[in-house]
């Protein structure tokens, strides 16, 4: 006969995994020890690339929550399951103190081999312990002797999800950000920065530098890797005439340069708001090419991150790439790759791999993460005008003043233009003076007379002189393309 649980013993179950996974919150924090952490990352290795495509491009930055709380769910029933076996060992043995031991082991064991930290995983197995052994028995609640023990239990479990969610939060702080190592010179490139910006009425338009904290940022998982640049090294494989390991001190004593690099990303949609700037401190990654003198017949390279993310592209554009620490001035922080991420000019965001560790010399090309999803965003990035809502203000004297960011990679930006009418007549917007280093963005600002409504639409015209195509294309698979149209006016 199958022995099925009533509503009473699974939710009481159900709020001793949750206890469990709030222990296991407010030991490790919001890191990869955490126990929704590793089954967060096989989420979303599971999900199929088409349901991957769809939440980025209908859901966008919020389908991290959804993946996320899949995985809180999976963590929540796995140490509710550990919880309900104990229960059934302590009926069988008349024992709670033995359900609630076994119960402790199984979570501790799971925690354990989740994380792969058995000493934190103790956060997750002694509230399930407890739990479990103060958990109902078969006997429905009004017949339970033991009623107000176990109304005091729930109480009690209810109490501690609370407290142990408010320590974890607390442990999940970020520190201060220091300065980078050698970023003594990345000030003179902010303020070059500042003096190059336009002069525009909106407080809230970014203007060349885009500041740390609203920098965009997009992983493949939700949980970053804690990697001490102490402990980091990044090694160069495969074909090549001999191997070569640096570490952070080696990269150090490089000459340092601080570079003015835009990154934009292939998933956010026409007038997406994934594209920033920084001035990132670090140094040229060729020579460390040049040392190990690649082979291979593709003439093609992978680069590794710590979190497992994986990109494939020519060596020749790795050879322009660069090697960075610091960002604005200060140590580049977690979300963004910390200790070192290299920068690909020119190339979508997804190309710039973060908490690099390995290059691999390749004899034969292979797919990239995102590829094997169905993406080819590997390439050049797509010529863009922005005009953000920020970018529309109502001036004092009656005109309107539109004003945004342009981008086109290495090749630049020109121009860019205006049409008030929807693309019958164009106007050219003034530009803010270029930055001294090839793969940046540009702002743009126009001032007109309102007559009622207008469609605006806004295009750039790269350093070629290529005009940025008209056509209208979603981000999936190669980049979203088109021109940017805004209604303005009454």
């Amino acid at each position: 006969m199958v022995d099925i649980p009533s509503r009473y013993e699974l939710g009481a179950a159900g709020l001793t995994g949750a206890a469990g996974v709030a222990g296991s919150f407010a030991v490790a924090g919001y890191t990869r020890s955490f126990v929704a952490a590793p089954i967060d990352a096989a989420v979303v290795t599971a999900t199929p690339g088409p349901v991957v495509a769809f939440m980025i491009e209908n859901v966008g930055a919020e389908a991290h929550l959804l993946h996320i709380g899949l995985a809180l769910a999976i963590a929540v029933g796995l140490f509710g399951a550990a919880a309900l076996g104990g229960v059934r060992v302590a009926e069988r043995l008349d024992s709670r103190l033995a359900g609630g031991l076994l119960a402790g082991l199984a979570a501790w064991a799971l925690a354990a081999l989740l994380t792969r930290a058995p000493a934190l995983a103790l956060g997750a197995a002694v509230p399930v312990a407890v739990g479990a052994a103060a958990g109902p028995r078969r006997t429905p609640p009004e017949l339970d002797a033991s009623r107000r023990r176990a109304l005091g239990s729930v109480a009690g479990a209810v109490a501690f999800l609370g407290a142990a969610t408010g320590v974890g939060v607390l442990r999940s702080g970020t520190d201060p950000l220091g300065a980078a190592p050698g970023a003594d010179g990345a000030e003179v490139r902010l303020q070059e920065a500042e003096e190059r910006s336009l002069s525009v009425e909106s407080d809230e338009l970014p203007g060349l530098v885009s500041e740390i904290g609203n920098f965009y940022n997009v992983d493949i998982a939700e949980f970053e890797p804690e990697l001490p640049a102490e402990e980091w090294s990044l090694t160069v494989t495969g074909e090549t005439e001999r191997g070569l390991t640096v570490d952070f001190a080696d990269l150090l004593e490089r000459p340092v340069e601080h570079r003015f690099v835009t990154l934009r990303c292939v998933g956010e949609d026409l007038n997406g708001r994934k594209l920033d700037t920084a001035v990132w401190t670090g140094t040229p990654i060729a020579p460390l090419l040049d040392a190990v003198d690649p082979e291979g017949e593709c003439g093609c390279v992978v680069l590794r991150g710590e979190d497992g993310y994986f990109v494939e592209y020519p060596i020749e554009v790795l050879r322009d790439g660069f090697l960075a620490w610091g960002m604005n001035g200060k140590e580049l922080p977690a979300q963004h790759g910390h200790p070192v991420r290299i920068l690909a000019p020119g190339h979508w965001g997804e190309t710039n791999v973060k908490w690099l560790t390995e290059v691999e010399v390749l004899d034969r090309e292979v797919d990239g993460y995102w590829e094997q999803r169905g993406w080819e965003g590997t390439g050049p990035v797509n010529t863009v005008a922005k005009l953000w809502e920020e970018g529309v203000t109502q001036l004092e004297d009656g005109r309107v003043e539109l004003a945004g960011h342009a981008y086109a990679g290495t090749r630049g930006v020109d121009a860019v233009e205006v049409s008030t009418d929807g693309g019958d007549t164009w106007v050219e917007a003034t530009l803010s003076d270029p930055l001294p280093d090839e793969d940046v963005w540009r702002q743009w600002r126009h001032r007109f007379v309102p007559e009622g409504s207008h469609d605006v639409v806004v295009r750039a015209v790269d350093g070629t002189g290529t005009v940025q195509p008209g056509e209208r294309s979603a981000s999936f698979p190669s980049g979203a393309s088109g021109w940017v149209r805004r209604t303005v006016g009454v």
